[in-house]
């Protein structure tokens, strides 16, 4: 490889002070840049080496690209200056490698003035400028502080993306607790609410926490997902929050209903789902509140629609719904046993209740319900309304 760098001597002038002042002010201000000069002519490396460390940088000097490589893996550098035409791993070869496994480190490719399409395809694989030999000193100089500037350039960048990326991530985690905290505020007033319905109709105290308690383990038996179980269990908390909307003769009328007054309480269903459907978060809820009378085989009200016209939230309920009224004391009639439910709940399969729900529904053991409603109605009420873990067992 022939160099002339501005004819004899011009590598022993002295570097003007900008010159030098821009070499210290590259990347890593506080330390001088350090740059890779390859070539595999001895006397080339050597000057044009003498030349960068005069302007304050710190060169490293290899004689070959395989040298080249492995200097690469042991130390980090702000520029390459490589030959292209070198007996070993060729310039072309070198860049490839050095643009995949480092490709924010600019690579200027040097060459005979008879290789310059193979310096402009080397710009097309990454190099981010080339020399022409024979050059001068100020030429390459100029050429290597363009390419501490274009690191320099890429680093701030890349700074600021990673700085962009963590307060996005900070931003996000805030939101991300403040929306739980919403949420949970959100949660705690539907239970302030169903306490409310809980005073105007005393017969069905704690019902509610019960039935979406177990409106809860259903569905997880039944691998919905969390999300929409979310949804699911405020559709049961809330499933007759339209009650409060009948008139108290009707809803606290210990004898039978008469059919006008039948026909009143069934309003309770669209009550409550014009209560809900206009609040956000309890969109999909007012849906399950709407349907929660409904039957698999079409005989329920308000609609009489069927099968897998219900959302399924509604259809898990139903099943849960009846489970807790058998299980709970009534004026008419003391609570049955969970077997009793069991029964009457498979003997509803198909009619009332959806098939595909009571097979799971069957398969839980009844001490999970009995723990549940310990949970709720015992001492200690450990148990959260809308927690998506209640205590669970490993067969189910």
């Amino acid at each position: 490889m022939a160099l002339n760098l501005a004819g004899p001597g011009v590598l022993n002038a002295p570097a003007s002070a900008d010159a030098e002042s821009d070499a210290r002010s590259a990347p890593g201000a506080h330390s001088p840049a350090r740059i890779l000069v390859v070539d595999d002519e001895t006397h080339v490396r050597a000057m044009v080496g003498s030349t960068l460390e005069r302007q304050g940088f710190e060169v490293h000097l290899a004689s070959s690209g395989r040298e080249a490589l492995e200097t690469l893996e042991r130390n980090s550098f702000d520029l390459v200056l490589t030959d292209i035409v070198m007996q070993d791993v060729n310039g072309i070869a070198l860049l490839e490698r050095i643009h995949a496994q480092y490709p924010n480190l600019p690579v200027v490719m040097v060459t005979a003035i008879h290789d310059i399409s193979v310096a402009i395809d080397s710009m097309r694989r990454g190099a981010y400028d080339y020399l022409l030999k024979p050059f001068e000193r100020e030429h390459l100089l100029s050429t290597v502080q363009r390419a501490m500037d274009h690191r320099h350039a890429l680093e701030e960048t890349h700074n600021y993306q990673q700085s962009l990326e963590q307060m996005v991530r900070a931003r996000t985690e805030m939101l991300r607790h403040a929306m739980e905290d919403l949420e949970h505020s959100y949660d705690v007033t539907l239970e302030a609410l169903g306490d409310a319905l809980d005073l105007k109709d005393s017969e069905t105290e704690g019902h509610s926490k019960r039935v979406t308690a177990y409106t809860i383990a259903l569905a997880r038996a039944m691998g919905i997902p969390p999300a929409d179980i979310k949804i699911i269990a405020r559709g049961a908390f809330l499933h007759d929050v339209g009650k409060m909307a009948i008139p108290d003769e009707i809803l606290r009328k210990p004898g039978k209903l008469t059919h006008d007054e039948q026909t009143v309480m069934r309003e309770h269903c669209m009550r409550g789902y014009h209560m809900l459907r206009k609040i956000p978060f309890l969109a999909g809820a007012a849906e399950i509140v709407y349907c929660h009378q409904e039957h698999f085989d079409g005989s329920g009200y308000p609609n009489g629609i069927r099968a897998h016209e219900i959302p399924v939230g509604a259809r898990i309920f139903a099943v849960a719904d009846a489970l807790d009224a058998i299980t709970s004391d009534r004026p008419y009639r003391r609570a049955q046993s969970f077997d009793a439910a069991r029964e009457e709940i498979l003997r509803c399969s198909g009619t009332q209740f959806d098939p595909t729900v009571v097979e799971i529904f069957l398969k839980i053991p009844n001490e999970l319900w009995q723990e549940l409603r310990s949970e709720i109605s015992g001492q200690n009420k450990r148990f959260s309304t809308f927690d998506l873990t209640p205590p669970s067992r490993s067969d189910i």
